[in-house]
């Protein structure tokens, strides 16, 4: 089940989950040393998926210029027992779908992982730019066109 809510709706629990599984993945697996806590969890829409209390899946969006020209997602991540069933490929379709649906736009923006050129070019988004760094990670801009 994918439940959709805006910052002062979540309560302890799924904050604690939330932060618990991005650390867990960005910072931990990803050997990554960053601040994932910054400051614009207040103005995101949060996306859980959850099977039954556990979130086992997640990502945030952003309206346009809370983040990017365009509405963005960020912080898509799958629990680590829970990948190889789609998950990651069911929340980006609903994120996509709910931007659609609650902001008007031409675009989806986003900032992917290198490593994750295929699942989003499957899911129809296409790369623009160069190549850069994020937080020592390779990453590229990429869009998805609404209209």
């Amino acid at each position: 089940m994918i439940v959709t809510k805006i910052f002062s709706e979540l309560d302890k629990d799924e904050l604690y989950q939330i932060l618990r599984l991005r650390s867990e993945v960005f910072v931990v697996e990803q050997d990554c040393i960053y601040q994932d806590i910054d400051n614009k969890d207040q103005i995101a829409t949060h996306l859980l998926y959850k099977k039954g209390d556990e979130i086992i899946a997640y990502t945030r969006i952003f309206k346009k210029g809370d983040y990017y020209e365009n509405p963005s997602i960020g912080r898509v991540v799958v629990s680590k027992n829970k990948r190889g069933k789609d998950l990651g490929k069911e929340i980006m379709l609903e994120s996509m779908k709910y931007i659609k649906n609650n902001i008007k736009a031409e675009k989806i923006e986003l900032s992917a992982q290198m490593y994750l050129d295929t699942f989003y070019k499957d899911l129809g988004f296409y790369s623009k730019g160069e190549q850069y760094l994020e937080d020592g990670i390779p990453h590229q801009r990429m869009f998805f066109n609404l209209v």
